[in-house]
This record gives C-alpha cells, sequence and structure tokens, in this order.
C-alpha cells in the first residue's frame, strides 16, 4: 500500500513540475514572440552625386524614380490584398542624416508596434538614437545596431 502511495505521489509531482516547466518556458518565450522585423523598409546610402545616381539607375536598371530615389510595392504575407512597400534613397555623400554611425549605408526595418518595440529593445540594453516621430505615412525611430551602424525601425501607416 505504501509503494502505491508513493508511485502515486512521484507521478503527481513529476506531473505537477512537468506542468510548471512547460507553463515557465512557454511565458518566457512568449515574452520574445512579439514580432520584431517583418521586412526592409528602406535601403539608403551614401553617394557623391544623388540626383545624378538615381538618373544612372532610372536609366540603365530601369528604377521607377521620383525625387525621393524609387518605391517598391509588394504584397505582403498570404494576403495578396495588403501592399507594402521598400523605398530606395541615395542621399548627399555630406549628409549627416546617418549620424553617429560613420557607415554610408543605413537600413530601414519595418516593424510593427514600435512602442512596444523600442520598450523592449530599451530593456536589452540597445542605444536609442532619438525619439519615435509620427508622420502621415508612419511612425520612426533610429537605435545603433552591435557594430554602431545606425538603423531606421518604421512602424508604416499602411
Amino acid at each position: 500500500m505504501k509503494k502505491t502511495i508513493l508511485i502515486t505521489l512521484a507521478l503527481a509531482t513529476t506531473f505537477c513540475l512537468g506542468v510548471a516547466f512547460k507553463t515557465i518556458t512557454t511565458t518566457a518565450k512568449h515574452s520574445h514572440d512579439m514580432k520584431r522585423v517583418t521586412g526592409i523598409g528602406g535601403v539608403f546610402f551614401k553617394a557623391k552625386d544623388p540626383k545624378k545616381i538615381t538618373e544612372w539607375y532610372h536609366k540603365h536598371l530601369g528604377l521607377d524614380t521620383n525625387p525621393y530615389g524609387a518605391t517598391f510595392e509588394w504584397y505582403e504575407g498570404p494576403d495578396s490584398t495588403k501592399k507594402a512597400q521598400t523605398q530606395w534613397t541615395p542621399f548627399p555623400e555630406t549628409t549627416d542624416y546617418f549620424e553617429p554611425s560613420t557607415q554610408d549605408f543605413m537600413i530601414n526595418y519595418r516593424v510593427e508596434n514600435l512602442e512596444a518595440l523600442v520598450e523592449a529593445l530599451k530593456k536589452e540594453g540597445v542605444t536609442i538614437v532619438d525619439s519615435i516621430e509620427t508622420f502621415d505615412y508612419g511612425k520612426f525611430v533610429h537605435i545603433l545596431d552591435g557594430e554602431g551602424n545606425k538603423v531606421q525601425l518604421w512602424e508604416a501607416i499602411d
């Protein structure tokens, strides 16, 4: 009888520990399940003559250019009605827009829920360069990656 009770207690304890472990690991996992980057929102780079290089890309590679560079439209995910875009923009060689990074490029990443992401990044020790700015086409903030490259995060207003 004692052996049956001990086996039953051992099984119950093992079951409860398994449930507790799964709950803890599932809860911890979900804190990182927040969508962060959902795509590339833009590629920006320095050029000696942005207007001339934009014209070159238009002429030789057929980019449908505008005063800001070129915009590539595509459809997001399985919903073929949800249009998205990626911006391509040359900046003047002398721009300070990429500072404090010394690189000649900056990538813009599309994200969801920028405010929550910024809070999570702060807790993770990521350098936030400026505060979130809102425009009619989305919210933006700049961060530094692990090598000091300036990165732009964009929550689009589609």
